[in-house]
């Protein structure tokens, strides 16, 4: 069973920047989407980004401008590159990889950003 794991969570200020890394155990993205999702406290999780087997990315609109997904295949890894963040980016941030109909197969443990001043 492939595992996700994510890293670089923390606290930031309002307009910084944090990186997210999803570590797969396996060559995966080949075989699957990958996505990030967040979930707030007191809210549902909701899809932040993808990037598609072939490269394709999708944004939030949340999140357009200011975010961008990325993989590097050798490693296995794909990341979070989050700029500008806001309060409201507050959430934890987990890593998926999932069917090209939007079906999360694997997900990692999560990650926590924190916005604050």
């Amino acid at each position: 069973q492939v595992q996700l794991v994510e890293s670089g969570g923390g606290l930031v200020q309002p307009g910084g920047s944090l990186r997210l890394s999803c570590a797969a155990s396996g060559s995966i993205f080949s075989i699957y989407d990958m996505g990030w999702y967040r979930q707030a406290p007191g809210k549902e999780r909701e899809l932040v980004a993808t990037c598609t087997s072939g490269g394709t990315t999708y944004y939030a609109d949340f999140v357009k401008g200011r975010f961008a997904i990325s993989t590097d295949i050798a490693k296995n890894t794909v990341y979070l590159q989050m700029n500008s963040l806001k309060p409201e980016d507050t959430a934890v941030y987990y890593c998926a990889a999932q069917s090209v109909s939007g079906y999360v197969e694997i997900w990692g443990q999560g990650t926590l950003v924190t916005v604050s001043l």
